[in-house]
């Protein structure tokens, strides 16, 4: 049995991936009705699918979806 790993983004990669916005900032954009729902509300924090971020940044924010995605730890 294959199990996949789920790809998971906080507040911080969501603002590293816009090209270094504030956690201020990320918390406006996740106010939005626009904006994914949160996978899961854990204690640290709220949590995003990164391929629900990469979808919305494709749509909402065309020029940072063309921006390479930088490599994070497994």
């Amino acid at each position: 049995m294959t199990s996949k790993r789920l790809k998971l983004m906080g507040t911080q990669e969501i603002g590293i991936r816009l090209g270094s916005i504030s956690r201020q900032r990320v918390n406006q954009l996740t106010a939005k009705t626009h904006f994914p729902k949160p996978a899961a509300d854990l204690a640290q924090g709220r949590v995003w699918l990164a391929e629900d971020i990469e979808e919305w940044i494709s749509v909402h924010r065309a020029e940072d979806a063309l921006k390479p995605v930088r490599a994070t730890k497994s």
